[in-house]
């Protein structure tokens, strides 16, 4: 069985994983988490809700900041606010053993129906 130490995940990040009361990675999480540490890379990973994507992108793009530079370092694109607001609430959950910020923003666009529309 895998485990998150052997992905690679840093002591901070296994902390907070247990923190979390996570026991063993998701299949998506084995697969993606050893790639994004690697190196920086996009990446698409497609796995049914509650899987643990978020985890998977999230924790290796935590482990990653340079918690001394200022600059923003990590983006992650959401298609609603509801998901937007979710991933940012379960990255913050790190912040137990690691100081990162972590902020979300969202727009609301109201799309108006032209007459050529109809």
């Amino acid at each position: 069985m895998t485990t998150f130490e052997s992905l690679g995940l840093s002591p901070e990040i296994l902390k907070a994983i247990e923190d979390l009361g996570f026991e063993s990675p998701s299949e998506v999480q084995e697969q993606t988490i050893p790639i994004l540490l690697e190196e920086p890379t996009d990446m698409v990973a497609l796995a049914q809700t509650g899987t643990g994507k978020t985890a998977a992108f999230g924790f290796p793009l935590i482990q990653n900041i340079d918690l001394n530079s200022k600059k923003t370092q990590g983006l992650i694109l959401s298609p609603t606010r509801e998901l937007c607001m979710q991933i940012t609430n379960e990255l913050n959950s790190t912040r137990s053993t690691i100081r990162t910020s972590i902020l979300s923003q969202y727009m609301v666009v109201q799309v108006l129906q032209t007459k050529q529309d109809k």
